[in-house]
């Protein structure tokens, strides 16, 4: 299809005739400086009824235009998608890289509050991957505990076991009242290697200490093999993360659990709104 226009002409668009697409518009525009209109020649391309190749050609030179321009075929386009199978691999699914969690870092906020390591600073973790027992709590806690032992300036010598032991502020407490050795339980291998076990080298208390990297609920589950030749524990600390402990269970577990004796202290840190039985099994609550 042909039409004539008066327009003035401005520049040359690309055109493809060798396209196979049925129905595709395509635009050749040609203009040169003069006084008198120039026609616009249009084509509208079908594919298998259009001209022959050489009479393609010839037209376009009779319009004065180049036909290697127009005839020829240009590359197929790059779309975004054909980018990307390129770049993964067909038909693969690549996960983009995780970014790196930034690396964990100590201060020294916590110290050991009365005996013989009073005063030393202890490693903590910043942030809130551990919640250390609050100073002004662990200080009441070992007051009742020493009073309650009939021995109030220090406690009587005895096994410890630090479950959600952490940073082993409330076992190193312990220890530097008069405790003969602790066991710390707790989870995590960071704390353990760089907060743990560095604040027991600080306070000299590594040799009469013991640390089992494994899950509290594994740990009871396991209690008869941990207790060994040595019977029961004369003290139980219990600080779990608030929100990720029934403490109904829990207490239940312990109270079955060979690791208490007739005579067992156990000091459990719990949230104000919990409401905390008087009695589990055969433990008593003595004081709030």
């Amino acid at each position: 299809m042909a039409v004539v226009s008066s327009s003035p002409i401005l520049l040359p668009l690309r055109m493809n005739l060798g396209s196979s697409s049925p129905n595709i518009p395509l635009f050749s525009i040609s203009s040169r400086p003069s006084n008198r209109p120039r026609p616009i020649i249009v084509f509208s391309y079908k594919a298998g009824d259009g001209l022959a190749s050489e009479e393609k050609k010839l037209l376009l030179e009779r319009y004065g235009l180049d036909p290697d321009e127009f005839l020829s075929e240009p590359p197929p386009p790059k779309t975004r998608r054909r980018k990307e199978l390129q770049k993964r691999g067909r038909g693969k699914s690549v996960q983009p890289p995780e970014e790196p969690k930034p690396p964990r870092a100590t201060h020294k906020l916590l110290q050991v509050l009365g005996g013989k390591a009073r005063r030393k600073k202890l490693l903590s973790p910043k942030g809130m991957d551990v919640r250390p027992m609050m100073e002004v709590v662990k200080g009441a806690a070992f007051d009742i505990l020493q009073a309650a032992s009939g021995c109030p300036a220090a406690l009587r010598p005895g096994r410890w076991l630090d479950l959600y032991s952490g940073t082993g502020s409330v076992g190193i407490e312990a220890i530097s009242r008069g405790c003969s050795q602790v066991h710390f339980v707790e989870m995590d291998p960071w704390v353990v290697s760089d907060v743990l076990r560095p604040n027991l080298e600080w306070t000299g208390f590594l040799d009469v200490s013991i640390i089992h990297t494994v899950r509290v609920e594994n740990f009871l589950e396991r209690a008869e093999q941990f207790v060994g030749k040595d019977g029961s524990f004369d003290y139980i600390s219990i600080t779990p993360p608030y929100t990720e402990v029934d403490y109904g269970v829990l207490m239940g577990q312990i109270s079955k659990s060979p690791l208490i004796g007739d005579d067992t202290f156990i000091v459990v840190e719990y949230p104000s709104r919990t409401d905390m039985l008087d009695a589990c099994g055969c433990l008593v609550k003595k004081r709030r």
